[in-house]
């Protein structure tokens, strides 16, 4: 049974061929070939949900689409929430759902994501390859998490627990350009 509990940390890696050889090097094997994910945060005129720390997500990952609430999270080393999420049919549907009941795009983020795990793990590490730059993602127990890490070349020091959207905010304000939403430059 899938735990509701979503319990994880970032961290921001060179480039997506220095992160797949250090994935290899240490042992990990690909689980999920890269796709590309196109999310769509929903929330009220104001806010309310982002004002709880909440989040409503529409995501449409291939063929596959999802959606997904995500609970305020918890104090700690991790970012650690409560995740409810259920397969969807139709993505565009299902806004126009939420629409209707008052719940209205405030954010979009793309990304390529790869995923990875090793015999015997009972966790992942995610490599996505975001707008604003690469990342690992390891989620599992906290112990898990840290052991990873530490394979991987990483400390405590270098955990990154917020959202995509809040690291895509503050890489805005350092570069001093208007926030919009979090996509790759059409090609």
């Amino acid at each position: 049974m899938r735990s509701n509990r979503e319990i994880e940390i970032k961290m921001r890696v060179p480039g997506a061929r220095a992160a797949r050889s250090l994935l290899r090097t240490a042992g990990f094997h690909v689980r999920q070939r890269r796709v590309f994910e196109d999310n769509v945060i929903l929330d009220t005129p104001d806010l309310a949900l982002r004002n709880r720390g909440c989040l409503l997500r529409v995501r449409t990952a291939g063929a596959a689409s999802t959606l997904t609430y995500k609970g305020p999270p918890a104090a700690g080393r991790f970012k650690s929430r409560e995740e409810l999420e259920i397969a969807i049919s139709d993505a565009g549907m299902a806004a126009s759902i939420f629409g209707n009941l008052g719940f209205h795009r405030v954010f979009r983020y793309q990304k390529y994501r790869t995923e990875y795990s090793e015999p015997g793990a009972h966790g992942v590490v995610t490599l996505d390859e975001t707008p604003i730059g690469c990342f690992l993602e390891i989620e599992g127990a906290p112990r898990w998490i840290d052991r990873t890490a530490g394979k991987l070349g990483f400390r405590p020091s270098d955990y990154i627990k917020v959202s995509y959207g809040a690291l895509y905010f503050q890489t805005c304000a350092e570069q001093g350009i208007k926030p919009g939403d979090m996509v790759f430059p059409p090609t």
